[in-house]
């Protein structure tokens, strides 16, 4: 930019300068930050179904090894399965063929449906994905 507002000596930035680079950046915050809060209800969303998944595939393995046994959230837990940081799991048994793993996030996730789950009903397994 010109110097033509300044006096001779003088050092720094014009106003106008100034108020053009606060503008790129409220420009950018503005593009960003949606950006980043899709991306963050992205991330929930994979670890909820990942959970799920990992629930599910535990629960095979658990009842393989003790088909006698029922399986609870805590079994699943002593059996291996960690949840991801702001889930909770819950199980609901009936039976060896017939049980829904539901893992729930945290509510200030904002996510559109906030839990995943595995419905096994005669022996065949549906999952059920959370969404943003």
């Amino acid at each position: 930019m010109l110097n033509v507002f300044r006096k001779k000596g003088q050092k720094g930035f014009t106003l106008i300068e100034l108020m053009i680079v606060i503008a790129i950046i409220g420009i950018l915050a503005a593009i960003a930050i949606p950006q980043f809060i899709a991306y963050r209800k992205r991330s929930y969303v994979a670890s909820l179904n990942s959970d799920v998944k990992n629930a599910y595939t535990l629960s095979l393995a658990y009842l393989s090894e003790n088909p006698e046994a029922t399986v609870t959230a805590a079994a699943l837990e002593t059996a291996g399965y960690t949840s991801s940081s702001g889930t909770i799991i819950d199980v609901a048994w009936t039976d060896n063929s017939n049980y829904t793993i539901t893992v729930t996030g945290h509510v200030n996730w904002g996510l559109t449906k906030n839990t995943a789950e595995v419905a096994v009903v005669s022996g065949t397994a549906t999952l059920v994905p959370a969404r943003q």
